[in-house]
């Protein structure tokens, strides 16, 4: 069976650097934090007291008034991404057979604003839950939504795999259109953990940076005294669109999405494969996917969270998979600027891998002041300044809680 090739040709982004996409790709080639103290409520008694919030965000240029209590966050800023992405596409929807239109959609842990609120005002003589309870925390909602309002019949789930959610959708939604089952997909991922549970629970764990001093520098991948994640929120949405009948209609041609891979650590809950094993089979896979070579590759949107085991494992991997072109490869992590968006980290990650190889440009790594002894100082983790360079193919990594890995290889059109 010959297989499709798969454009994508819109693009949407609200996300703690700009709620459009060209103000989110200003931000990131400037270097530009995103982080700062907590607004969405006090978070005195809590060990980290600062994330990446979204800015000034305007729910009702996306849905009317009266729908918006309906609909937790996270929902909210799908319903904004994945409209931008449809606008910018410039798709007539009165000219597609919406049967074969489709939405895959990704989030790690959906409304859990929406939980702990209802479950925080639950009183055991006289339980009151709202009647949108349960349809505005369970994680599928956002893209069930997505589909309603356009009126999209086509496949529609959501992956929900922690912090690769998105990108799992993504490849989804690509293999979706190169096997022929669907024409057009809207794909992507949304998130909204800022809250006193979210930050509460990755504060348990250890996981958050607690450098409440100065919470513009906190985010540190691969940086010696990096000492844990930033909590990011968000969404990015795409158009994917089979080849032929995009170059037709005269579409922008953003980039192609050139393959996907997904492996397991099969390691342990949270931490990595200190060896990078999962990391190395899913790039590996991804490329094949693709029919390209490891030398093909010029440019990786690593994982980078700034964790302690995190940022030692994955540069281990991409070693392992490249071998000494490895030091001819750009690689950054963009979470230094965003924060870590968890199951919507796929999708802005995405979103800046396509940026970058439409303008040339590869985002830095920002904040690194020292180097680590344990990371091979060989590698251009393109440290707190952009740089240009031809990128032709460029990779997008997610690993998430569990074990589960994705990999997205995106090509110049």
């Amino acid at each position: 069976m010959e297989l499709k090739r798969v454009a994508i040709t819109g693009v949407g982004t609200v996300n703690p650097l700009g709620n459009t996409v060209d103000e989110f790709w200003k931000n990131l080639v400037n270097g530009v934090s995103g982080a700062g103290p907590i607004t969405k409520f006090d978070p005195t008694n809590h060990k980290t007291q600062f994330a990446c919030e979204i800015k000034d965000f305007d729910a009702e240029k996306y849905m009317e008034r009266k729908e918006i209590r309906k609909h937790d966050l996270y929902t909210q800023y799908a319903f904004a991404s994945s409209q931008q992405a449809l606008e910018n596409s410039g798709l007539n929807l009165d000219q597609i057979d919406h049967d074969r239109v489709g939405v895959i959609w990704g989030a790690g842990i959906g409304g859990l604003e929406t939980f702990f609120e209802e479950s925080r005002q639950f009183k055991d003589e006289m339980p009151r839950f709202s009647p949108f309870f349960i349809p505005k925390m369970i994680a599928n909602i956002a893209g069930g939504l997505i589909s309603m309002k356009y009126g999209f019949r086509g496949p529609n789930f959501t992956a929900v795999s922690a912090c690769a959610s998105a990108s799992h959708a993504m490849i989804e939604a690509f293999n979706l259109i190169r096997l022929g089952k669907a024409d057009i997909m809207v794909t992507g991922g949304s998130e909204a953990g800022i809250n006193q549970a979210g930050i509460a629970g990755f504060n348990s764990m250890r996981a958050l940076s607690t450098r409440n001093d100065d919470p513009k520098t906190a985010s540190r991948p691969f940086d010696l005294d990096r000492d844990g994640f930033v909590m990011g929120e968000g969404s990015a949405a795409f158009i994917f669109e089979e080849y032929e009948s995009a170059v037709k209609r005269g579409a922008t041609i953003y980039a192609e999405m050139g393959g996907g891979g997904m492996s397991a650590d099969a390691h342990h809950i949270t931490a990595p494969d200190p060896e990078g094993r999962g990391a190395n089979l899913v790039m590996k896979w991804a490329i094949e996917d693709a029919g390209l070579k490891p030398e093909d590759i010029d440019y990786i949107n690593v994982h980078g969270t700034a964790t302690p085991l995190g940022d030692i494992a994955e540069p281990k991997a991409i070693i392992k998979t490249f071998g000494e072109h490895a030091y001819k490869l750009s690689i950054s992590s963009t979470k230094s600027m965003t924060g870590h968006l968890l199951g919507a980290a796929g999708a802005v990650e995405g979103l800046a891998s396509i940026l970058a190889i439409r303008d040339n440009v590869v985002p830095p790594t920002i904040n690194h002041f020292t180097d680590d002894p344990e990371i091979d100082n060989r590698l251009d983790l393109t440290f707190n300044v952009a740089k240009e360079r031809e990128i032709n193919v460029a990779l997008s990594n997610t690993f998430g809680f569990g074990g589960h890995n994705a990999t997205l290889v995106f090509k110049k059109h």
